[in-house]
């Protein structure tokens, strides 16, 4: 089985994924250092080209990620929201939507601001105006998951009670 690991960015789907697939003897898969690896480029490398550049090959190595079996990917924060990458996880694994409140999201993003090529050069209250947004464009998709956990508090032994 896959276990798709869905959310806004900062959510902590690499960090929870991580820890999951130790517990349930999985391989882990972060889409991004997935991605960064095959293209021997880093993210905000990657996106010097376009966000719709970066989409494209996004697409093309999360149907490669998907060919190994018994593994938790955790994808970006908009790969879900492109094509039909939302049709394609749900139809391939269980997709488990990491939930937190805008709130919590700015404070984590604010940490980590110059490893995220889409709000690295945002200002605080540029920040919190994209996550508000984007966070309201992406919900639709998000909330399509198998599961909705909310991540404000949840352990690794909760979230594997969701992949039974």
């Amino acid at each position: 089985m896959i276990i798709f690991l869905i959310g806004f960015m900062g959510c902590g789907k690499s960090t929870l994924g991580k820890k999951l697939a130790l517990n349930i003897e999985y391989d882990f898969i972060d889409l991004d250092i997935y991605i960064q690896d095959q293209e021997s480029k880093s993210i905000n490398e990657i996106f010097k080209n376009g966000e719709d550049y970066f989409r494209k090959i996004e697409r093309v190595y999360l149907q490669s990620a998907m060919e190994t079996k018994n593994t938790v990917i955790a994808v970006g924060g908009g790969t879900p929201c492109y094509f039909n990458n939302m049709q394609l996880m749900k139809e391939n694994g269980l997709t488990i939507y990491i939930d937190m409140h805008p709130t919590e999201l700015i404070s984590r993003l604010r940490l980590s601001k110059k490893n995220r090529p889409l709000i690295a050069s945002l200002k605080d209250n540029e920040l919190s105006n994209f996550v508000f947004e984007n966070l309201n464009e992406r919900k639709g998709y998000y909330n399509k998951a198998h599961k909705i956990v909310d991540g404000s508090d949840i352990s690794v032994k909760q979230l594997q009670l969701y992949c039974q």
